[in-house]
């Protein structure tokens, strides 16, 4: 028997439930407070911009020299 598996299932258990617990919290304490709320909103919108960005071709950086 893998003894492994059944005690990373468990570890995989508990860092879920931690991180589920962590987001609940976060989220009470942003719904209570508008300066909170608009930072989330504000880390959201940078995210959304910067996975944006760096999904675009990069023309201004590439040389025929890249190319070799």
């Amino acid at each position: 028997m893998n003894w492994w598996k059944p005690l990373a299932a468990l570890a995989l258990a508990l860092l879920a439930f931690v991180a589920v617990g962590g987001l609940v919290g976060a989220l009470d304490v942003a719904l209570g407070s508008f300066g909170a709320l608009a930072v989330v909103g504000l880390l959201v919108v940078s995210i959304l911009a910067a996975s944006r960005a760096g999904t675009g071709p990069n023309g201004a950086l590439s040389t025929p020299y890249w190319g070799r």
